[in-house]
């Protein structure tokens, strides 16, 4: 099983991300695309992504407004499958771009 990260660790792994907040409970990026249909397409994509990793994000869409959610469930908490897997959502957003 991954290991939680640490409060520190969290802090000095979100250093690295953009836009990204949390502690070891979760962690949280809001992002605002350029319309209704990019916002989906952008979920569509960390979808096949997260599926590819075996690990999935809470997410929610609001009109052209996403926010993605990391946390290891069975963990407990922030490991680094979320850091992972945040760093890939940060690569397809700035892909739409």
């Amino acid at each position: 099983m991954a290991e939680v990260l640490t409060a520190e660790a969290v802090r000095d792994e979100l250093g690295g991300l953009a836009g990204w907040s949390g502690d070891p409970a979760g962690i949280i990026r809001t992002v605002e695309l350029a319309s209704f249909p990019d916002a989906v397409a952008v979920v569509d994509r960390v979808a096949v992504t997260a599926e590819e990793l075996d690990h999935h994000p809470d997410i929610d869409i609001r009109w052209r407004t996403v926010t993605f959610r990391c946390v290891t469930h069975s963990a407990g908490g922030v490991t680094m499958r979320d850091m992972d897997l945040a760093r890939r959502i940060d690569e397809i957003v700035e892909g739409t771009r």
